[in-house]
């Protein structure tokens, strides 16, 4: 369950800004028609009898005239402040409204999603989440633990038919051959304007929900002394024990783990080489193993010692400690490395009110704290802080301030770049040495 999404993904970080705003207007006017009307009166002293009858009736018609004028303001009022609201709702998209969103997924009855592993940035709780909030609305979730481009394999493969997935969650590279192929269906959602740039497609064809970055999660009940940089995972204490998840080649993790790998030994953005070099001397010390990360194999101690996203670890944590075991969490400062996952929705999907439904949900309030219950950054962060809603409790599950700081994006030239230069030398100098 910590082996999906393949195929590179990319780095992120420094700081984030997001902004939000919204805006309206208030009009009045007044009547004079009565104040005139008992002037004119006054001023005629014949017939004062009947003078004065004509004069209380047309006071009487031009206080009926200011109450009718008065109501039409009202109504101008409330007319102006249902058009704010309708507004308002209408969001992105040239008028996505949510509530007509929810009925017609309602009505379409299912979402069909992909390679969402429950405990990869607490999945099953905010699939959960979604499920409570459109009850009757099926979310079956296929291939849990398929890669990113398994699942452009079955939006392509499963095109016209009822099981084809209507959103994804990929890594940027697959993400890019999906705008490339014509895959997405574009869609703005409401809270586009609070997601950074460098999340967000500028055609609206994907949106990323959530990021994280490197982690060394150690089993402390077989690893005494667990390694807290890349540098000390090339001690001699660690000789079997070290496991990237799985080939950087085919893995988003595992490219972003030599990614960071290459930072901490003088690497850059532009620079995956000293990466791959880190690794082929960490397999030449007989520390690295090639077993893949997942669950089963940190608590049976097959790889005591992984290397993945921060936010594959609370749900990690847990179940090692519900089995009586003890774990160390550290994020190496020698190498911050972040990465994100784009979610867009499908071209002519089966369910394409629900898949938009979807993404709307996890990039809600209630998505982005999912999202932040299981370790991973949302990229409404800075939203979030806005409204007060990040609490500690919330914050212990991520990396520590200094290390988010750090995090910057790599553009889609770096990527490209540098998963050339792994696809091309990771055989030679490590899996196949």
């Amino acid at each position: 369950m910590l082996r999906k999404k393949y195929l590179t993904a990319v780095a992120l970080a420094v700081g984030v800004s997001m902004t939000a705003a919204s805006c309206g207007s208030d009009k009045k006017t007044e009547s004079t028609s009565a104040a005139t009307t008992a002037t004119t009166a006054a001023a005629t002293p014949t017939t004062a009898a009947a003078t004065e009858t004509t004069a209380e009736s047309t006071e009487t018609t031009a206080e009926a005239t200011e109450t009718t004028a008065e109501a039409t303001e009202t109504t101008a009022e409330a007319t102006e402040t249902t058009a704010e609201a309708t507004e308002t709702t209408a969001g992105a998209e040239g008028g996505a409204d949510l509530a007509q969103l929810q009925a017609d997924c309602k009505e379409e009855g299912a979402v069909n999603l992909i390679a969402l592993p429950d405990e990869w940035a607490n999945y099953k709780g905010i699939i959960a989440d979604f499920a409570e909030k459109n009850p009757g609305v099926k979310h079956d979730v296929a291939n849990p633990e398929g890669s990113s481009k398994d699942e452009m394999d079955a939006v392509e493969t499963l095109a016209g038919q009822d099981d084809q997935p209507d959103i994804v969650d990929v890594s940027p590279a697959i993400a890019q051959a999906m705008v490339d192929k014509g895959l997405f269906e574009p869609y703005t959602p409401t809270v586009a304007d609070e997601i950074p740039e460098g999340l967000k497609d500028p055609d609206d064809n994907w949106y990323a929900a959530y990021y994280g970055i490197i982690a060394i999660t150690t089993n402390t009940t077989i690893v005494k002394n667990a390694p807290k940089t890349f540098a000390d995972l090339l001690k001699p204490e660690y000789k079997g024990l070290v496991a990237l998840n799985g080939d950087p080649r085919e893995s988003g993790s595992a490219f972003a783990g030599v990614m960071a790998a290459s930072l901490a030994n003088g690497g850059s953005a532009d620079d995956i080489l000293p990466g791959i070099q880190f690794f082929a001397d960490l397999k030449a010390s007989g520390n690295l193993i090639g077993t893949d990360v997942t669950k089963a194999t940190v608590l049976s101690g097959e790889t005591p010692i992984a290397i993945d996203w921060s936010y594959n670890v609370p749900g990690l944590k847990s179940a090692l400690e519900e089995a009586g075991l003890t774990v160390e969490v550290n994020f190496p400062s020698d190498g911050v490395y972040g990465g994100f996952y784009g979610q867009g929705v499908i071209k002519d999907s089966p369910h394409p009110a629900c898949g938009k439904l979807w993404e709307e949900h996890i990039l809600s309030d209630d998505g982005a704290l999912g999202y932040l219950a299981g370790g991973a950054m949302p990229a409404r962060y800075q939203a979030l802080l806005d409204k007060g809603l990040v609490t500690d409790e919330l914050k212990a599950n991520l990396p520590p301030d200094e290390l988010i700081a750090e995090i910057s994006f790599l553009t889609p030239a770096q990527i490209a770049a540098n998963n050339e230069t792994l696809q091309t030398n990771w055989g030679p100098m490590v899996s196949d040495s």
